[in-house]
């Protein structure tokens, strides 16, 4: 789906203004390579509390890599080597010895929807679980907690018992939500959540980032450069394996740019 195809239904929101809060992540001189291949070079930034921070950019960027290296799933992949500092909440990452800890703080949800081969409540109530909830009274309220602010209760609250697998692709797609919200977040991540959905499930999960800002702080990574616009305080383009330039999201789209590959490339003229 292209940018015009979504722009058709779902409106530009009001320019975000830039976050002012505490520095939530905070990465040095990061870079990543593949088996020696360079995918990451020297990139430097800082995301604040509550702030939707945006990154576009070309296939073949580092984007991805760069949520790889923040969720330290390098560690299961040899040859994903990752250099620099990365400061979550002033510690870095390295330093914390139980990295499914680290995971529970840090969600993620990719491009494609995973449902686990269970129950649509048993996804959401696994990671609960496994952090030591057993009460049944208590799995029930993060279960509706997590599906209705993932825009997807009213549509399951029939069929909890019923495979994940068996709902549609967005209702898949909220669901990954729902399940990376049952670990209460501080960070989550998105990786190119609507390339996989319809207009009108990307509108939806649209309006849920947008109320989930005031809860924790979100990164989206979208291949849809107005899909940044409309919900992005602040927006990182990346190029070839480098953080081209960071700004205000509405200041890099009506033209107040740095480096004007990153107005060629918002503009449409390559990527």
């Amino acid at each position: 789906m292209n940018d015009q195809g979504v722009a058709t239904i779902l409106e530009t929101s009001q320019p975000a203004t830039a976050a002012k809060g505490p520095v939530k992540l905070a990465v040095h001189n990061l870079s990543i390579s593949y088996g020696g291949t360079p995918a990451l070079v020297g990139v430097d930034l800082e995301i604040h509390e509550n702030e939707i921070f945006g990154i576009i950019g070309p296939a073949n960027s580092g984007k991805t890599s760069f949520l790889k290296a923040l969720n330290r799933m390098d560690m299961f992949n040899p040859a994903m080597q990752v250099a620099g500092d990365i400061l979550f909440n002033g510690t870095n990452i390295r330093q914390w010895r139980n990295v499914y800890a680290l995971r529970r703080r840090i969600g993620v949800v990719f491009p494609l929807p995973v449902g686990l081969p269970m129950t649509v409540y048993d996804n959401v109530a696994l990671a609960p679980r496994l952090s030591g909830v057993n009460r049944k009274a208590d799995l029930d309220d993060i279960v509706e907690r997590c599906l209705r602010r993932a825009a997807l209760w009213d549509e399951v609250k029939d069929r909890l018992d019923s495979l994940g697998s068996l709902l549609s692709g967005g209702q898949q797609q909220r669901l990954t939500i729902a399940r990376a919200l049952s670990q209460d977040p501080e960070l989550l991540m998105l990786d190119e959540f609507s390339i996989a959905v319809d207009p009108v499930t990307t509108m939806r999960i649209e309006d849920v980032l947008k109320e989930l800002r005031t809860e924790m702080t979100i990164i989206l990574v979208t291949n849809l450069t107005q899909q940044a616009r409309r919900l992005a305080d602040r927006t990182a383009f990346f190029l070839t394996g480098s953080c081209v330039e960071i700004g205000d999201t509405e200041a890099l789209f009506t033209g107040n740019v740095q480096d004007t590959r990153t107005a060629d490339y918002i503009a449409g003229r390559f990527g």
